[in-house]
């Protein structure tokens, strides 16, 4: 006999700096789908707003969409994880492209630790991956690592990784089914 777990959690992230100059905030929520002990999958929503304050203009923007993700957890240890987002973007980046796409896609894999707390809580706090890395992406402001020329030590772009820390909350019934093995063959 083996044990199917379902259930549902809400996912819940935030980001935000501010300065003299702008900033912008962030906020991510995630409806987690439990298909068995380890695997989570649902939809996401992500809604960030930005502004800036230079030479006497001011600028603000809000970015918006959704998408879906889908998380291994192994243990009470590590997670590992693919998230993907389509959102609504101001931003051309493209200096000497005449084609502006207003939907960004991206798609991010990668994982980190993952702790649940008396059977209610959960924290992810995991490094993921960009793989589309599209020119026009919001979160290209966001990443940090550089690439550098190994003669002139100059800075020739950036590694499209971030940082995401969740928090997931169990709610509604949380359902263990006993399955027979034979039975999900």
């Amino acid at each position: 006999m083996a044990q199917k777990v379902t259930g549902k959690e809400i996912g819940i992230e935030g980001f935000a700096t501010a300065s003299s100059v702008g900033g912008n905030y962030s906020v991510g929520f995630k409806i987690g789908y439990r298909l068995g002990e380890n695997i989570i999958i649902g939809p996401s929503l992500r809604l960030m707003h930005g502004w800036s304050k230079n030479a006497n203009i001011n600028n603000d923007y809000n970015i918006y969409g959704g998408g879906v993700f889908a998380h291994y957890r192994y243990g009470n240890v590590i997670f590992v994880g693919l998230e993907s987002e389509v959102l609504r973007s101001p931003f051309n980046f493209g200096m000497y492209s005449t084609s502006y796409k207003k939907w960004v896609p991206n798609a991010f894999i990668g994982g980190g630790l993952s702790r649940e707390f008396r059977e209610k809580f959960r924290l992810n706090v995991g490094i993921l991956y960009d793989v589309i890395n599209d020119i026009n992406s919001p979160f290209r402001q966001s990443y940090k690592t550089t690439k550098t020329n190994p003669t002139t030590g100059q800075i020739v772009g950036y590694i499209p990784i971030i940082y995401r820390i969740n928090i997931f909350i169990r709610f509604g019934d949380v359902k263990v089914d006993e399955v027979d093995a034979e039975e999900e063959l």
